[in-house]
């Protein structure tokens, strides 16, 4: 699975190998116009008579880097090395997510020894960027009565509910003008934050880079005289942005002034966030540009509602204690000769909870004279306490290790919210090994906690009951 890129949008490969590799085992093998995979593994001797599982994980991983590694995400392979009690990637995105889960799907196909009922094989794509493999999924398709989800991130916990998301697009319309005789192009950047999952990671405290130079800018491009050319930060609506760049002109005389200054917020970011941010760097440096600046008025627009944009935890659940109810992630931030996008990522479980944050976004496009969109809508998988997998699963792991699992909610985006539209009536859990920091090159999954995963997967598939 490392071997072969497989980003969302460009996992064709991957998916192609799957489909020949079950194939020449003698697989059913089946493809929906979507691109999903399907995949039919009669049950064992004895097992004909248990209800039908479907096991399902996503094809397609999350692509991210840090700024000076080399891999082009669409043709290098991702490189996993041990590290301690970890496995992760150098320099990159390891792809655990939910790379972990589609090993254990296929590893179940594979075996001779372990004992199942009939066993269906659910590959999604394009999970990470849309959830598109989810939306296209149709009725018919499936013939379980039960789904096991392996997209969850710490083991010890199963999941039977999780937030819906809607992407939020904010455009600024922008004009340019030449840069004022006297000035001086600098590029300031932002660097070195943990970045992270913006469902799992958002209450974790971990810095925003596109929120933070956003506030530089919002207390010092006045003073200044800041004449901006480019921001660009962020590189996925659905990851806590890592890194942030912001081009500048300024008067030749208040090169100084910003040094001191610009150094002068390091030192305060550094205060602020240093027990959670560690690594925190900015780079101030002199460009050769004659690029054209923002004219006054389109740059205060921008910067203000950057500034007043909200982020982070909206609200916590009342319901779910330590469970975040509502969220934004401020995830991308892109500059072109006319116009700057922000792309942001709600998440909720309720859905008044993302209406009240969509209603906020456009208010605050309203008053900065932007134009804001929303799209992609998936809705959150409801609870059910009426769940026969899920007292199974927790029978199952109280009789292997003696106490119960946590039986959760997740603020994230899973995709068993939309499997229920076209199959209202399919029990499901979520499950998986103890995945840190997906979304993010510092991605890394626990060894033990993925043979303890295993064992789940063997031990559940085994209790699953016999048909009413």
């Amino acid at each position: 699975i490392c071997s072969i890129p497989h980003p969302s949008k460009h996992e064709e490969a991957l998916a192609q190998y799957i489909i020949n590799w079950a194939t020449e085992q003698g697989f059913d093998v089946r493809r929906d116009p979507t691109g999903n995979v399907f995949i039919k593994k009669p049950a064992t001797p004895g097992m004909e008579n248990k209800k039908a599982v479907v096991l399902q994980a996503h094809i397609d991983m999350v692509p991210q880097k840090n700024e000076d590694t080399e891999h082009d995400f669409t043709k290098d392979p991702i490189q996993p090395y041990i590290d301690g009690e970890w496995v992760t990637a150098k320099g990159t995105t390891l792809g655990a997510d939910n790379g972990i889960g589609m090993a254990s799907c296929l590893a179940v196909l594979a075996s001779k020894d372990i004992k199942h009922g009939p066993i269906e094989v659910l590959l999604t794509i394009d999970e990470e960027a849309g959830m598109t493999g989810a939306f296209g999924l149709e009725a018919g398709w499936l013939e379980g009565e039960i789904l096991l989800n392996t997209d969850s991130e710490q083991e010890g916990e199963v999941y039977m509910g999780c937030a819906g998301g809607v992407d939020g697009t904010m455009t600024f319309d922008i004009s340019r003008e030449a840069t004022p005789a006297g000035f001086v192009t600098r590029q300031l950047t932002l660097k070195g934050l943990k970045g992270g999952h913006s469902g799992c990671d958002i209450h974790t405290g971990r810095g925003n880079a596109n929120k933070l130079l956003g506030r530089f800018l919002a207390g010092h491009a006045q003073e200044l005289d800041l004449r901006l050319v480019e921001f660009r930060g962020g590189s996925l609506r659905n990851a806590i942005p890592r890194e942030a760049f912001v081009t500048v002109a300024l008067p030749a005389e208040n090169q100084d002034k910003l040094s001191e200054l610009f150094d002068h917020y390091t030192d305060l970011l550094k205060t602020e966030l240093g027990k959670i941010e560690t690594g925190i760097v900015t780079f101030n440096e002199l460009l050769a540009s004659d690029a054209q600046v923002f004219s006054i008025a389109d740059q205060q627009r921008f910067i203000a509602a950057l500034n007043a944009c909200p982020n982070g935890v909206m609200r916590m659940s009342d319901e779910i204690e330590g469970v975040v109810e509502t969220s934004l992630n401020v995830g991308v931030i892109t500059t072109e000769e006319n116009k700057v996008t922000v792309l942001c990522l709600i998440r909720s479980l309720i859905d008044s909870g993302r209406s009240q944050v969509e209603s906020m976004l456009r208010s605050i496009a309203e008053l900065a004279g932007a134009q804001i969109q929303f799209s992609g809508a998936y809705p959150g998988w409801k609870p059910d306490a009426d769940s026969e997998i899920m007292a199974i699963f927790r029978d199952m792991y109280e009789g292997i290790y003696g106490h119960k699992p946590n039986i959760m909610v997740i603020h994230a985006g899973l995709e068993c919210g939309l499997f229920k539209e076209p199959y209202p009536h399919m029990d499901m859990v979520s499950f998986g090994p103890t995945i840190k920091f997906p979304h993010s090159p510092d991605e890394k999954v626990k060894i033990d906690t993925v043979q303890l995963y295993w064992d789940q997967m063997v031990a559940l598939l085994e209790a699953i009951p016999e048909k009413a």
